[in-house]
Protein backbone atom coordinates (compact mmCIF):
# COMPACT_ATOMS: atom_id res chain seq x y z
CA UNK A 1 0.00 0.00 0.00
CA UNK A 2 1.28 3.49 -0.93
CA UNK A 3 0.26 4.55 2.46
CA UNK A 4 3.14 2.07 4.34
CA UNK A 5 6.42 3.11 4.84
CA UNK A 6 9.05 1.22 3.54
CA UNK A 7 11.19 -0.64 6.17
CA UNK A 8 14.43 1.46 5.17
CA UNK A 9 12.56 4.71 5.49
CA UNK A 10 11.27 3.38 8.78
CA UNK A 11 14.50 2.43 10.49
CA UNK A 12 16.00 5.64 9.16
CA UNK A 13 13.22 7.44 10.92
CA UNK A 14 13.14 5.48 14.11
CA UNK A 15 17.11 6.33 14.48
CA UNK A 16 16.56 10.02 13.90
CA UNK A 17 13.55 9.69 16.96
CA UNK A 18 16.52 8.06 19.44
CA UNK A 19 18.68 11.29 18.80
CA UNK A 20 15.40 13.40 19.81
CA UNK A 21 14.99 11.14 22.92
CA UNK A 22 18.54 11.24 24.14
CA UNK A 23 18.12 14.92 23.97
CA UNK A 24 15.93 15.21 26.04
CA UNK A 25 16.94 12.56 28.40
CA UNK A 26 20.34 14.02 28.36
CA UNK A 27 22.11 11.01 27.94
CA UNK A 28 25.55 11.73 25.64
CA UNK A 29 25.70 8.02 23.84
CA UNK A 30 23.29 5.09 23.32
CA UNK A 31 25.21 1.70 22.31
CA UNK A 32 23.37 -1.35 21.05
CA UNK A 33 26.15 -4.30 21.11
CA UNK A 34 25.12 -7.31 19.80
CA UNK A 35 27.01 -10.17 17.99
CA UNK A 36 25.62 -13.54 15.39
CA UNK A 37 21.69 -12.07 15.70
CA UNK A 38 20.54 -15.05 13.85
CA UNK A 39 20.86 -16.91 17.24
CA UNK A 40 20.19 -14.11 19.67
CA UNK A 41 18.50 -10.67 18.57
CA UNK A 42 18.36 -8.10 20.37
CA UNK A 43 14.52 -6.77 20.53
CA UNK A 44 15.83 -3.11 19.69
CA UNK A 45 17.39 -4.45 16.23
CA UNK A 46 14.17 -4.20 14.24
CA UNK A 47 13.94 -0.39 15.16
CA UNK A 48 17.62 0.66 14.44
CA UNK A 49 18.86 -1.53 11.55
CA UNK A 50 16.74 -4.23 10.74
CA UNK A 51 19.23 -6.65 9.84
CA UNK A 52 21.35 -9.87 11.15
CA UNK A 53 24.98 -9.41 11.81
CA UNK A 54 27.48 -11.67 12.30
CA UNK A 55 30.60 -10.50 14.20
CA UNK A 56 30.83 -8.31 17.51
CA UNK A 57 29.05 -4.87 16.48
CA UNK A 58 27.68 -1.85 17.37
CA UNK A 59 25.17 0.26 16.78
CA UNK A 60 25.87 3.85 18.42
CA UNK A 61 23.76 7.13 18.65
CA UNK A 62 24.64 10.49 20.02
CA UNK A 63 22.87 13.19 21.51
CA UNK A 64 24.37 15.62 19.09
CA UNK A 65 23.59 13.77 16.28
CA UNK A 66 26.28 10.94 15.61
CA UNK A 67 24.90 7.93 13.92
CA UNK A 68 27.89 5.33 13.76
CA UNK A 69 28.00 1.74 13.07
CA UNK A 70 30.86 -0.51 13.48
CA UNK A 71 30.77 -4.18 11.78
CA UNK A 72 32.58 -6.81 10.45
CA UNK A 73 33.71 -6.53 7.24
CA UNK A 74 31.46 -8.47 5.42
CA UNK A 75 28.50 -6.93 7.15
CA UNK A 76 28.98 -3.30 6.59
CA UNK A 77 28.00 -2.96 2.91
CA UNK A 78 24.79 -4.15 4.38
CA UNK A 79 24.92 -1.08 7.07
CA UNK A 80 25.93 1.40 3.90
CA UNK A 81 23.29 0.72 2.01
CA UNK A 82 20.05 1.40 4.77
CA UNK A 83 21.39 4.92 5.21
CA UNK A 84 20.76 5.24 8.47
CA UNK A 85 24.35 5.70 9.67
CA UNK A 86 26.30 8.51 9.18
CA UNK A 87 29.89 6.55 9.43
CA UNK A 88 30.05 2.76 9.17
CA UNK A 89 33.50 1.33 10.57
CA UNK A 90 34.63 -2.03 9.88
CA UNK A 91 37.46 -4.31 11.08
CA UNK A 92 38.32 -8.13 10.54
CA UNK A 93 40.35 -9.15 13.69
CA UNK A 94 39.18 -7.05 16.54
CA UNK A 95 36.41 -5.18 17.68
CA UNK A 96 37.64 -3.35 20.66
CA UNK A 97 39.76 -0.98 18.66
CA UNK A 98 37.98 0.77 16.75
CA UNK A 99 35.15 1.15 19.80
CA UNK A 100 38.12 2.03 22.22
CA UNK A 101 38.76 4.91 19.44
CA UNK A 102 35.73 5.75 18.90
CA UNK A 103 34.57 6.40 22.77
CA UNK A 104 37.65 8.28 22.98
CA UNK A 105 36.85 10.91 20.45
CA UNK A 106 33.39 11.12 21.04
CA UNK A 107 33.83 11.40 25.16
CA UNK A 108 30.68 10.73 26.22
CA UNK A 109 29.78 10.77 29.84
CA UNK A 110 26.90 8.22 29.67
CA UNK A 111 27.17 5.12 27.65
CA UNK A 112 23.31 3.68 27.93
CA UNK A 113 23.01 0.04 26.90
CA UNK A 114 20.17 -2.23 26.93
CA UNK A 115 19.83 -3.93 30.05
CA UNK A 116 17.02 -3.68 32.03
CA UNK A 117 14.89 -5.35 35.39
CA UNK A 118 11.40 -3.88 34.42
CA UNK A 119 10.98 -4.08 30.31
CA UNK A 120 12.08 -7.20 28.20
CA UNK A 121 12.43 -5.08 25.65
CA UNK A 122 14.74 -3.42 26.90
CA UNK A 123 16.96 -6.22 27.98
CA UNK A 124 18.48 -7.56 25.21
CA UNK A 125 22.41 -7.16 26.27
CA UNK A 126 22.95 -10.83 27.40
CA UNK A 127 25.37 -10.85 30.68
CA UNK A 128 27.92 -12.27 28.41
CA UNK A 129 28.13 -9.48 26.36
CA UNK A 130 27.72 -7.19 28.94
CA UNK A 131 31.26 -8.94 30.76
CA UNK A 132 33.04 -8.93 27.45
CA UNK A 133 32.00 -4.85 27.12
CA UNK A 134 33.67 -4.68 30.54
CA UNK A 135 36.14 -6.63 29.12
CA UNK A 136 36.77 -4.66 26.20
CA UNK A 137 36.53 -1.21 28.31
CA UNK A 138 37.89 -2.66 31.69
CA UNK A 139 41.37 0.06 31.60
CA UNK A 140 39.58 3.31 29.76
CA UNK A 141 37.29 5.60 31.72
CA UNK A 142 34.36 4.52 29.84
CA UNK A 143 33.52 1.04 31.65
CA UNK A 144 32.46 3.44 34.72
CA UNK A 145 30.07 5.21 32.88
CA UNK A 146 27.72 2.73 31.43
CA UNK A 147 23.77 2.88 32.65
CA UNK A 148 20.58 1.39 31.83
CA UNK A 149 19.32 1.92 28.02
CA UNK A 150 15.63 1.55 29.67
CA UNK A 151 14.03 4.69 29.25
CA UNK A 152 15.61 5.37 25.85
CA UNK A 153 14.51 2.31 24.61
CA UNK A 154 10.71 2.60 26.30
CA UNK A 155 10.56 5.67 24.63
CA UNK A 156 11.64 4.57 20.89
CA UNK A 157 9.05 1.68 21.24
CA UNK A 158 6.16 3.80 22.52
CA UNK A 159 6.41 6.64 20.92
CA UNK A 160 5.01 5.38 17.48
CA UNK A 161 5.69 7.52 14.18
CA UNK A 162 2.75 8.46 12.23
CA UNK A 163 4.41 5.32 9.58
CA UNK A 164 3.91 3.06 12.88
CA UNK A 165 0.23 4.02 13.33
CA UNK A 166 -0.11 3.73 9.81
CA UNK A 167 1.01 -0.13 10.04
CA UNK A 168 -0.85 -1.07 12.88
CA UNK A 169 -4.44 0.47 11.51
CA UNK A 170 -3.59 -1.77 8.68
CA UNK A 171 -3.03 -4.75 10.81
CA UNK A 172 -6.15 -3.36 12.62
CA UNK A 173 -8.46 -3.82 9.54
CA UNK A 174 -7.15 -6.93 8.80
CA UNK A 175 -8.35 -8.64 11.86
CA UNK A 176 -11.31 -6.49 12.04
CA UNK A 177 -12.44 -8.34 8.17
CA UNK A 178 -11.10 -11.90 9.41
CA UNK A 179 -13.91 -11.05 12.43
CA UNK A 180 -16.84 -10.50 10.31
CA UNK A 181 -15.55 -13.43 7.92
CA UNK A 182 -15.19 -15.45 11.13
CA UNK A 183 -18.65 -14.71 12.59
CA UNK A 184 -20.44 -15.33 9.23
CA UNK A 185 -18.96 -19.07 9.53
CA UNK A 186 -19.95 -19.49 13.44
CA UNK A 187 -22.82 -22.29 13.84
CA UNK A 188 -23.61 -23.98 17.13
CA UNK A 189 -22.68 -27.42 17.08
CA UNK A 190 -18.95 -26.41 15.69
CA UNK A 191 -16.24 -27.22 17.86
CA UNK A 192 -13.48 -24.30 19.27
CA UNK A 193 -11.26 -26.11 17.10
CA UNK A 194 -12.87 -25.72 14.20
CA UNK A 195 -13.56 -21.72 14.24
CA UNK A 196 -10.16 -21.69 15.07
CA UNK A 197 -8.96 -23.45 12.20
CA UNK A 198 -11.07 -20.91 10.07
CA UNK A 199 -9.64 -17.88 11.31
CA UNK A 200 -5.84 -19.43 10.44
CA UNK A 201 -6.87 -20.06 7.23
CA UNK A 202 -7.96 -16.34 6.94
CA UNK A 203 -4.59 -15.30 8.45
CA UNK A 204 -2.25 -17.79 5.85
CA UNK A 205 -4.48 -17.08 2.84
CA UNK A 206 -3.26 -12.97 3.34
CA UNK A 207 0.02 -14.23 4.11
CA UNK A 208 0.53 -13.02 7.08
CA UNK A 209 1.42 -14.25 10.83
CA UNK A 210 -0.47 -13.86 13.85
CA UNK A 211 0.23 -11.33 16.49
CA UNK A 212 1.22 -14.16 19.44
CA UNK A 213 1.95 -17.88 19.35
CA UNK A 214 0.15 -19.51 16.43
CA UNK A 215 -1.32 -22.01 18.93
CA UNK A 216 -3.11 -19.30 21.15
CA UNK A 217 -3.64 -16.98 18.61
CA UNK A 218 -6.69 -16.87 18.10
CA UNK A 219 -8.23 -18.02 21.61
CA UNK A 220 -12.17 -19.05 21.05
CA UNK A 221 -14.06 -19.66 24.31
CA UNK A 222 -17.02 -21.03 24.03
CA UNK A 223 -19.08 -21.10 27.52
CA UNK A 224 -18.95 -21.77 31.63
CA UNK A 225 -15.87 -24.19 30.92
CA UNK A 226 -13.45 -23.65 28.63
CA UNK A 227 -10.09 -22.64 29.69
CA UNK A 228 -9.61 -18.74 29.41
CA UNK A 229 -6.17 -17.49 28.95
CA UNK A 230 -3.06 -18.16 27.09
CA UNK A 231 -4.14 -21.20 25.56
CA UNK A 232 -5.82 -22.18 22.04
CA UNK A 233 -9.06 -23.37 20.55
CA UNK A 234 -10.19 -26.99 22.48
CA UNK A 235 -12.72 -29.56 21.37
CA UNK A 236 -15.57 -27.89 23.36
CA UNK A 237 -18.93 -27.95 21.39
CA UNK A 238 -20.65 -24.03 21.10
CA UNK A 239 -24.09 -24.16 22.10
CA UNK A 240 -26.96 -21.79 22.23
CA UNK A 241 -26.89 -20.02 25.67
CA UNK A 242 -22.91 -20.20 25.52
CA UNK A 243 -20.99 -16.10 25.64
CA UNK A 244 -18.10 -17.12 22.58
CA UNK A 245 -15.00 -14.84 23.54
CA UNK A 246 -12.21 -14.67 20.94
CA UNK A 247 -8.93 -13.05 21.48
CA UNK A 248 -7.02 -12.40 18.55
CA UNK A 249 -4.57 -10.41 16.07
CA UNK A 250 -2.42 -10.34 12.90
CA UNK A 251 1.19 -9.02 12.43
CA UNK A 252 1.04 -7.04 9.02
CA UNK A 253 4.17 -4.91 7.63
CA UNK A 254 5.99 -5.90 10.91
CA UNK A 255 3.31 -4.66 13.36
CA UNK A 256 0.79 -5.96 15.37
CA UNK A 257 -3.02 -6.11 16.15
CA UNK A 258 -4.51 -7.40 19.34
CA UNK A 259 -8.70 -7.60 19.61
CA UNK A 260 -11.06 -9.17 21.70
CA UNK A 261 -14.54 -9.82 20.58
CA UNK A 262 -17.30 -11.53 22.38
CA UNK A 263 -20.93 -12.75 20.69
CA UNK A 264 -23.93 -14.32 22.76
CA UNK A 265 -25.58 -17.50 20.74
CA UNK A 266 -29.48 -17.23 21.08
CA UNK A 267 -31.28 -20.21 22.56
CA UNK A 268 -34.36 -21.02 20.32
CA UNK A 269 -36.78 -19.11 22.38
CA UNK A 270 -34.55 -15.87 23.07
CA UNK A 271 -34.51 -12.84 20.90
CA UNK A 272 -32.27 -11.14 23.22
CA UNK A 273 -29.58 -11.95 25.42
CA UNK A 274 -30.25 -12.51 28.65
CA UNK A 275 -30.13 -9.88 31.49
CA UNK A 276 -26.96 -11.14 33.10
CA UNK A 277 -24.98 -10.95 29.62
CA UNK A 278 -26.17 -7.84 28.97
CA UNK A 279 -25.26 -6.73 32.32
CA UNK A 280 -21.65 -8.05 32.25
CA UNK A 281 -21.56 -6.57 28.40
CA UNK A 282 -22.31 -3.20 29.33
CA UNK A 283 -20.16 -3.38 32.58
CA UNK A 284 -17.06 -3.95 30.16
CA UNK A 285 -18.04 -1.48 27.68
CA UNK A 286 -18.15 1.60 30.09
CA UNK A 287 -14.72 0.20 31.98
CA UNK A 288 -13.20 0.37 28.48
CA UNK A 289 -14.94 3.95 27.88
CA UNK A 290 -13.84 5.04 31.00
CA UNK A 291 -10.78 4.41 30.85
CA UNK A 292 -10.36 5.72 27.36
CA UNK A 293 -11.74 8.92 28.70
CA UNK A 294 -9.16 9.40 31.05
CA UNK A 295 -6.06 8.69 28.77
CA UNK A 296 -4.04 11.38 28.58
CA UNK A 297 -0.11 12.50 28.49
CA UNK A 298 1.33 12.44 31.75
CA UNK A 299 -1.13 10.11 33.24
CA UNK A 300 0.10 6.76 35.03
CA UNK A 301 -0.75 3.26 33.33
CA UNK A 302 -1.70 2.34 37.60
CA UNK A 303 -4.14 5.59 37.23
CA UNK A 304 -5.52 4.22 34.07
CA UNK A 305 -6.21 0.64 35.30
CA UNK A 306 -8.06 1.99 38.51
CA UNK A 307 -10.56 3.30 36.66
CA UNK A 308 -11.31 0.61 34.55
CA UNK A 309 -10.69 -2.02 37.41
CA UNK A 310 -13.63 0.52 39.60
CA UNK A 311 -15.72 0.43 37.05
CA UNK A 312 -15.71 -3.56 37.05
CA UNK A 313 -15.50 -4.11 40.57
CA UNK A 314 -18.39 -1.57 41.01
CA UNK A 315 -20.50 -3.21 39.15
CA UNK A 316 -20.34 -6.42 41.45
CA UNK A 317 -17.39 -8.56 39.56
CA UNK A 318 -14.37 -9.59 41.20
CA UNK A 319 -11.38 -7.23 39.92
CA UNK A 320 -9.89 -9.34 36.72
CA UNK A 321 -6.20 -10.56 37.44
CA UNK A 322 -4.28 -8.82 34.65
CA UNK A 323 -3.55 -5.82 33.63
CA UNK A 324 -6.21 -3.54 31.74
CA UNK A 325 -3.72 -2.72 28.93
CA UNK A 326 -0.03 -2.70 27.46
CA UNK A 327 2.17 -1.18 24.83
CA UNK A 328 1.24 -2.57 21.06
CA UNK A 329 3.33 -2.34 17.82
CA UNK A 330 6.20 -4.32 16.31
CA UNK A 331 5.28 -7.01 19.37
CA UNK A 332 1.66 -7.71 20.73
CA UNK A 333 3.43 -6.73 24.17
CA UNK A 334 5.26 -4.21 23.44
CA UNK A 335 7.52 -3.35 26.76
CA UNK A 336 7.50 0.01 28.14
CA UNK A 337 5.12 0.63 30.47
CA UNK A 338 1.69 -1.38 31.42
CA UNK A 339 -2.02 -0.14 32.25
CA UNK A 340 -1.42 -1.82 35.54
CA UNK A 341 -1.77 -2.12 39.04
CA UNK A 342 1.06 -2.03 41.34
CA UNK A 343 1.86 -5.55 41.58
CA UNK A 344 4.99 -7.28 42.29
CA UNK A 345 4.88 -8.87 38.56
CA UNK A 346 4.80 -5.42 37.00
CA UNK A 347 7.89 -4.12 38.46
CA UNK A 348 7.93 -0.02 38.17
CA UNK A 349 6.33 0.25 34.73
CA UNK A 350 2.38 1.01 36.06
CA UNK A 351 4.15 3.99 37.46
CA UNK A 352 5.71 5.33 33.61
CA UNK A 353 3.50 8.05 31.96
CA UNK A 354 1.43 7.64 29.23
CA UNK A 355 2.52 10.00 26.32
CA UNK A 356 1.34 11.38 22.72
CA UNK A 357 2.19 8.73 20.21
CA UNK A 358 1.68 5.82 23.08
CA UNK A 359 -0.79 2.94 21.17
CA UNK A 360 -2.35 0.56 24.04
CA UNK A 361 -4.47 -2.29 24.08
CA UNK A 362 -7.59 -1.64 26.58
CA UNK A 363 -8.83 -4.82 27.92
CA UNK A 364 -11.08 -5.36 30.97
CA UNK A 365 -12.78 -8.39 31.83
CA UNK A 366 -15.30 -10.75 33.89
CA UNK A 367 -17.04 -13.86 33.78
CA UNK A 368 -20.36 -14.07 33.56
CA UNK A 369 -21.65 -17.39 35.67
CA UNK A 370 -23.23 -19.92 33.64
CA UNK A 371 -22.74 -18.52 30.43
CA UNK A 372 -19.32 -17.75 30.09
CA UNK A 373 -16.33 -14.90 29.88
CA UNK A 374 -17.02 -11.21 28.62
CA UNK A 375 -13.71 -10.17 27.35
CA UNK A 376 -13.46 -6.91 24.57
CA UNK A 377 -9.96 -5.37 23.83
CA UNK A 378 -9.78 -2.42 21.77
CA UNK A 379 -6.52 -0.70 20.83
CA UNK A 380 -6.38 3.03 21.45
CA UNK A 381 -3.72 6.11 20.10
CA UNK A 382 -3.02 8.49 23.13
CA UNK A 383 -2.82 11.97 21.34
CA UNK A 384 -1.81 15.47 23.09
CA UNK A 385 -5.64 16.01 23.40
CA UNK A 386 -6.69 12.57 24.30
CA UNK A 387 -7.03 9.05 23.10
CA UNK A 388 -8.72 7.37 20.54
CA UNK A 389 -9.49 3.99 19.18
CA UNK A 390 -7.60 3.05 16.29
CA UNK A 391 -10.26 0.69 14.80
CA UNK A 392 -14.34 0.26 15.63
CA UNK A 393 -14.82 -0.42 18.78
CA UNK A 394 -17.30 -3.42 20.10
CA UNK A 395 -20.28 -1.00 21.85
CA UNK A 396 -22.76 -3.51 20.88
CA UNK A 397 -23.02 -7.50 22.10
CA UNK A 398 -23.54 -9.53 18.76
CA UNK A 399 -26.94 -12.19 19.09
CA UNK A 400 -25.71 -15.03 16.90
CA UNK A 401 -29.05 -16.90 16.01
CA UNK A 402 -27.46 -20.65 14.09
Amino acid sequence: MSTIASETELIREKVGQAVEILRQQKVDLWLTFVRETSAVRDPVLPYIYGHDVTWQSAFIVTRRGERIAILGHFDAETARRLGAYDEVITYHEAFSEPLRSLLQRLDPAQIAVNYSSNDSHADGLTHGMYLLLQQYLGDTPYAARLTSAEQVIGALRGRKTPAEVARIRQAIATTEQIYADTFAFVRAGMTERTIGQFMHDQVTARGLETSWEWASCPAVNSGPDTPIGHAGPTDTVIEPGHLLHFDFGVREHGYSSDIQRVLYLLRPEETDAPAPVRHGFATIVAAIQAAVDAMRPGMTGAQVDAIARKVVTDAGYPEYKYATGHHLGRACHDGGGVLGPHWERYGATPDYPLEAGHVYTVEPGLFVPGYGYMGIEEDVLVTESGTVFLGAPQTELILHRG
